[in-house]
């Protein structure tokens, strides 16, 4: 989690004075970009980490290295905590560093530190949805990846197919709740829904991980290729302005804004990967929305506009007798 990555940042600053970012990211198993990012999201936090450029050069604490968190400052222990704190909601161990680093804090500070960690908390759950609770499997695969063991898997794919596989694990992501695993196989790199593992168990044997593997870098590739995927097929439609932004909601980044018509109405190009997948979004929108093309999306329209006429017909407008109980 990041936030327990820039606690680990500002006490190793604390406790060598100066690191690089390279060194930062060989101690933290992370990408040099990211350790980069960390060190910015302390500074932009209000941490007082600062970059000396030039050779010998690194970033640095004002102040110099601690081996406490005494040496910060009330503002700068606030901004520490508003920073880490919402973490706290959905992580143990995150809690359990915080109040670690409270006790380590001046008294006086101690204090605006525990309400500034309590100041904002992240519910990750959606209104009328289940509690999230992250699988215990997302436990076993990290102490793997830490620990650069291989891990035999039983998976389902999407087609429900299962199988056994011995991989090497790299990497984990949380997108939305959902649980991915990256890994090498024996057919090069792989992503697994870890909803869809149904056993995980480590080995002694070691795993092999590519030189200058980066996790962020590695999944932007894996969205990139899921996005493409979802973008197949596009469709133009006309509606009010004022209903962009539900639109919006429906489609996500595959909604693009092409221009105003004159009459009120804006028209939207949106993408899903197929022709029904766009009607079905669409079809609650009734007359609110006309799309324009392609002929294989309207073409559905009319087949689903067609069955529910079929279905909910009004037995009076036809002339056929309503069906009644002869019980």
């Amino acid at each position: 989690m990041r936030a327990d990555r820039l606690v680990a940042v500002l006490l190793l600053l604390q406790s060598r004075g100066r690191v690089t970012a390279a060194e930062l990211a060989a101690e933290l198993e992370v990408s040099v970009a990211t350790a980069r990012r960390d060190l910015e999201a302390l500074s932009a936090a209000g941490i007082p980490v600062y970059p000396q450029p030039g050779r010998g050069g690194g970033w640095s604490l004002v102040g110099g290295a601690r081996t406490d968190l005494s040496g910060l400052s009330a503002a700068e222990a606030q901004a520490l905590f508003l920073l880490v704190g919402p973490a706290a909601a959905v992580s143990g161990e995150v809690k359990t560093a915080l109040r670690k680093l409270v006790r380590a804090l001046p008294t006086t500070f101690r204090a605006d530190a525990e309400a500034a960690a309590d100041a904002t908390m992240i519910d990750p759950t959606r209104w009328g949805a289940r509690d999230r609770h992250r699988p215990e499997t997302v436990d076993v695969l990290q102490a793997a990846v830490v620990r650069r063991r291989r891990v035999r898997l039983v998976y389902t794919d999407s087609a429900r197919e299962r199988s056994e596989r011995l991989v090497d694990p790299w990497g984990l992501v949380d997108k939305d709740d959902i649980w991915y695993l990256i890994a090498g196989t024996d057919r090069g790199q792989r992503t697994f829904r870890v909803d869809r593992i149904v056993r995980a168990e480590p080995t002694d044997e070691p795993a092999a991980r590519p030189d200058g593997f980066a996790l962020d870098a590695a999944w932007r590739h894996v969205v990139g290729e899921v996005e493409q995927r979802r973008s197949r097929t596009w469709a133009t439609v006309l509606l009010a302005a004022r209903f962009v932004p539900i639109l919006r909601d429906h489609f996500g980044r595959h909604c693009h804004a092409a221009g105003e018509l004159g009459d009120g109405r804006v028209r939207v190009r949106v993408a899903a990967p197929t022709p029904l997948d766009i009607a079905r979004t669409l079809a609650g929108w009734g007359a609110m929305i006309e799309v324009t093309e392609p002929p294989s999306v309207r073409a559905e329209l009319a087949r689903i506009g067609a069955e529910l006429t079929g279905r909910y017909r009004d037995p009076e407008s036809t002339g056929a007798a309503p069906e009644r109980d002869c019980r």
